[in-house]
């Protein structure tokens, strides 16, 4: 399976979510720019902010959609049509509620989870079929406090583990662009 060349990170725009738990995605992507110098810039082409790195000596884009995280899908379809990537070629970097605060997994095809950015990107392609970084931000314990929950911020011990979810999956980047998905994997899927 080839590596990673297009990431992506899902989260909704402005100043009033940034510090929210759906925006776990968005943490993740900005995090690993500043990590790699990455300058994102807007480009209306792609719906999106996005900036290109170098990782092993492998170019990667990086992307942030423009648009609510319900039409996350408009961006990650113009990205990979624009820089021919392939679905299999892309990961995705979202919250996930049925995940403890602070866990993070690495995940190959499948649904949405009622994840509405992964809901979107699949409308789109047609399918499932690309790689997911689900950062766990817990759950409420009731579905009808799952919206607040979601759109809300997460106390300081939370956002604590959250973050040290994303410094976790920052260090598996190389490896994810270089094709070592189960190497990966069981980096992540063993930290305690």
């Amino acid at each position: 399976m080839n590596g990673i060349r297009l990431i992506v990170g899902l989260g909704n725009p402005g100043g009033e979510y940034s510090r929210t738990r759906h925006n776990a995605g968005f943490w993740f992507l900005d995090a690993l720019a500043t990590e790699l110098g990455a300058r994102l810039g807007t480009d209306s082409k792609l719906h999106a902010e996005n900036g290109k790195v170098i990782v092993g000596g492998q170019p990667v884009w990086l992307l942030k959609p423009g648009a609510f995280m319900n039409r996350s899908g408009l961006a990650v379809t113009a990205a990979q049509r624009y820089f021919k990537i392939a679905p299999e070629e892309t990961l995705v970097a979202h919250d996930d509620l049925d995940l403890p605060t602070g866990t993070v997994r690495l995940k190959f095809d499948g649904g949405h989870g009622g994840q509405n950015g992964l809901r979107d990107i699949i409308a789109q392609l047609g399918h499932g079929q690309f790689h997911r970084l689900r950062l766990g931000i817990g759950h409420p314990g009731h579905k009808d406090q799952v919206t607040p929950w979601v759109l809300g911020r997460p106390g300081q011990d939370d956002e604590k583990r959250i973050r040290g979810a994303v410094e976790r999956a920052l260090q598996e980047v190389p490896a994810l662009v270089s094709g070592e998905f189960e190497r990966a994997m069981r980096q992540l899927h063993s930290a305690k």
